[in-house]
């Protein structure tokens, strides 16, 4: 059912790519038909199947570590409240600096290796879990917190059993919007040099004005994307089962 619920919106939508360049006669040079960019991908299949592995890996390594640090940082922060004070605004200021400024320094100090764009990955992941799971975890109704330490519950059990499982909806929320912002990260990565990966091949085939080769590569991040989203999707459906029931 769930692939079913997928398919159908990607059936419209291939349906209307198509029927759009036919009616209003579209330029390739703007919007090449579908089957052409469907036809280079199986052309070069081995060569997008590899750029869009390399990407999906720096994104997810980037995507884990920000989501782990961004829920640690949230701990954090709700048991030392002068540790909020007076590390948040710099998570704030980090978030000021733009992405391409960012990749071109991290690029310059680890070279286009994996490390480099998952670093930025993380860069663009970590903040939004941070402050959703602090929003969560800030939500819980302190009699709840106070009952618990009436039972004798230690603070690693009150995080565990009730502030955790209580932010996980909030935490899956972020999740999910970061999955587009690691993979952005990633391929923003691939722009400074790198010749493997999503971005490089976009790069590539901007810089020849090869406009099927480009929207191929759109397609590639599309999957890359949609994977790392699907991931999330299935582990928040099993671990917050719950949502459904509310």
């Amino acid at each position: 059912m769930a692939l079913l619920r997928l398919a159908v919106p990607l059936l419209l939508l291939a349906a209307l790519w198509e029927g759009a360049v036919a009616l209003l006669h579209i330029s390739p040079f703007y919007l090449p038909p579908l089957r052409q960019v469907l036809g280079s991908i199986y052309a070069f299949g081995p060569a997008y199947a590899q750029a869009f592995l390399v990407t999906l890996g720096e994104a997810t390594v980037g995507f884990v570590a920000g989501a782990l640090v961004g829920v640690v940082s949230a701990a954090a922060f709700h048991h030392a409240r002068w540790l909020r004070d007076m590390l948040f605004p710099l998570f704030i200021a980090s978030q000021t600096v733009p992405v391409i400024a960012f990749g071109a320094i991290v690029v310059l100090w680890f070279g286009n290796t994996l490390l480099a764009k998952a670093a930025i990955a993380f860069y663009l992941t970590f903040f939004p879990v941070t402050v959703n799971a602090l929003a969560g975890v800030e939500a819980v109704d302190p009699r709840q917190v106070a009952l618990l330490r009436s039972f004798g519950a230690s603070r690693r059990d009150i995080w565990w059993k009730l502030l955790l499982p209580s932010a996980l909806p909030r935490i899956f929320t972020a999740l999910r919007l970061s999955a587009g912002l690691a993979l952005a990260g990633a391929i923003v990565g691939e722009w400074f040099g790198a010749s493997i990966g999503v971005g490089a091949m976009l790069l590539a085939a901007l810089f020849n004005e090869q406009v099927v080769a480009m929207w191929a590569a759109i397609l590639a991040a599309a999957a890359v994307g949609g994977t790392i989203f699907g991931v999330v999707a299935l582990v928040e459906a099993r671990l917050v089962f719950w949502r459904d029931e509310l």
